[in-house]
């Protein structure tokens, strides 16, 4: 649990790694999952001394943006990912496609 946290923060912590462990995170990194999270709130609600600009000026928290920025980095979706999608589609050729051909098959 991060130092200076109220029982509010307490018990974000605890839900905040409980579900991450349900997810088949391992404790350790449901940890630090949990930590980073209840560490970004209280910037953004003034609660620590220091705080990022992106956790201070982001229009939304991090529990409300539910995973909005995940897979959205340089190059987005990695092949395996975007194989495993067209594999669920039942996609047609799709073990000889390149990244770019399995983007637009499943329609990403």
């Amino acid at each position: 649990m991060p130092a200076g946290a109220n029982r509010k923060r307490e018990r974000q912590y605890e839900h905040v790694k409980e579900s991450a462990k349900k997810r088949g995170e391992s404790t350790k990194r449901a940890e630090e999952i949990a930590a980073r999270t209840v560490n970004k709130e209280r910037a953004r609600s003034g609660e620590s001394r220091t705080a990022s600009r992106t956790s201070t000026e982001d229009p939304k928290s991090a529990s409300q943006r539910g995973g909005e920025r995940s897979h959205k980095g340089a190059q987005g979706r990695t092949k395996d990912q975007l194989y495993a999608e067209a594999k669920r589609k039942d996609v047609k050729g799709r073990s000889s496609m390149n990244k770019a051909e399995l983007a637009r098959a499943v329609g990403h």
